[in-house]
């Protein structure tokens, strides 16, 4: 078939379907999600909507990026490069890595409000603020990072 230039935009508006996005659900099983490798890592049962997101937020920043190879190169978070670092530039580092992890879901437009603390020697505990697609705030999210 030869294209030709006669690109009518008219005609194109009334060829458009009406139709609705629904959204997908996003029920999922609820977990323990905890450092230690024993039986603590549980399922509790489900959660659906912002108790799935947060436990989605917490999953990744719990994954090392691409050193699951069930996971895309996108998921999970990189960290194992910063152990040994100073810390002033860790506590900024770890802003943006965060972010950068975080985004790459989308269901999360963006990660603010950070505070991070030096709680030991080589533990940093942070704070942040997740900002939804759906304009939805998910304050006081928390974790704990050994560096």
């Amino acid at each position: 078939m030869i294209p030709n230039n006669n690109y009518d935009e008219e005609l194109d508006e009334e060829q458009e379907t009406d139709f609705d996005i629904e959204k997908e659900s996003s029920l999922t099983y609820a977990m323990r999600i905890t450092d230690r490798v024993d039986k603590d890592n549980i399922f509790l049962g489900k959660v659906d909507e912002e108790e799935a997101l947060k436990q989605a937020i917490l999953k990744i920043i719990h994954t090392e990026r691409y050193e699951h190879e069930i996971y895309s190169w996108d998921y999970g978070i990189e960290l194992q490069d910063l152990i040994g670092e100073q810390i002033p530039y860790v506590m900024s580092e770890i802003k943006r890595r965060i972010e950068d992890a975080l985004t790459a879901d989308e269901r999360i437009d963006s990660v603010e409000d950070f505070m991070v603390e030096q709680m030991e020697k080589r533990a940093l505990h942070i704070t942040f603020t997740v900002i939804t697609t759906e304009g939805e705030r998910l304050e006081g999210l928390e974790t704990e990072a050994k560096v």
